[in-house]
């Protein structure tokens, strides 16, 4: 059976430091200019039925860096539209390409997906998690602060899929989650339950308070556009900006997996703060995204 990663919780918690550590290391022998091809004869599809720019750019160029080959498939590229199933896209695939990244807006497409394939398939973001950014996260916390274990980490807004993979990271990675939502978009209270390490709090000052890294993700994601002025209205009070972040540990680092819009979940001038790492968390995309392919078709 091949192995997947639809979710953090497919790997060991020893299995996702080391795809945090290779990522660190593949971006050195990037920066210092050494050729690593271990990819070199094999093909990766993207199937993407949402728009990306830092998942779709990361996962081809990655590719390419290792080697292979990248064969992008928008929703006009596929069957998928005329009535295709979703089972018989994917052995199809498995006849044709290593491995599959796979972006769709619900959950159950990409486990259907992953169940009738014969080849790994990765989640490049569902309705349920983005568990490729949560890698990319805990690589630049790691390559600035040190290992996050044992650390405080703050989540303020939507408890949507970026939430949901920092619930999964605080019970893999151990460090200690403090979401702050509205009511009416609080996280999945089954998955909160599925570790000690996560819990909700009343206020977005309340989690920032000693926290070492504080995250955002936008109001509306991707699907729920038509939400977007009900939204604004409920989450009014959860922007995060200086005088919010001020509350958190003096060396506290501030994540957003982008695209932000500033002055709705993030404050117009926070992503130039100095505190602000979002330009490295996005490069460092590539570097785990590689690591996460070396593993899936090399390692495993």
């Amino acid at each position: 059976m091949p192995r997947h990663f639809l979710t953090l919780n497919d790997c060991s918690r020893e299995e996702l430091r080391g795809l945090v550590t290779r990522g660190i290391e593949l971006k050195r022998l990037r920066n210092d200019g050494i050729r690593y091809e271990p990819l070199r004869g094999r093909t990766l599809a993207m199937v993407f039925e949402l728009s990306s720019t830092r998942t779709r750019v990361a996962f081809e160029a990655g590719m390419q860096q290792l080697g292979g080959h990248a064969i992008f498939l928008s929703p006009d590229d596929t069957q998928r539209g005329r009535g295709e199933p979703i089972e018989d896209m994917a052995r199809v695939l498995s006849e044709m390409v290593d491995a599959v990244v796979m972006r769709t807006p619900e959950h159950a497409s990409i486990d259907a997906f992953a169940k009738a394939s014969r080849v790994p398939v990765i989640n490049a973001m569902t309705s349920r998690s983005h568990p490729c950014q949560l890698l990319a996260d805990m690589q630049t916390f790691q390559e600035l602060r040190g290992p996050i274990d044992g650390k405080r980490v703050a989540f303020i807004g939507d408890g949507y899929n970026m939430c949901n993979s920092y619930i999964d990271a605080a019970r893999q990675f151990g460090f200690e989650l403090l979401i702050a939502s509205p009511a009416a978009y609080a996280p999945d209270p089954e998955l909160l339950k599925s570790t000690q390490n996560a819990r909700l709090v009343e206020t977005p000052r309340e989690a920032v308070e000693g926290a070492h890294l504080v995250v955002t993700d936008v109001w509306s994601s991707m699907g729920h556009e038509e939400e977007r002025a009900r939204r604004l209205k409920c989450f009014a009070g959860y922007q995060v900006d200086r005088r919010l972040l001020d509350r958190a540990e003096r060396d506290a680092l501030f994540m957003h997996c982008l695209p932000a819009h500033r002055g709705e979940e993030v404050s117009k001038d926070l992503l130039e703060d100095a505190r602000s790492v979002v330009w490295q968390e996005a490069g460092n995309r590539l570097h785990s995204q590689k690591a996460l392919l070396e593993f899936l078709l090399v390692r495993s």
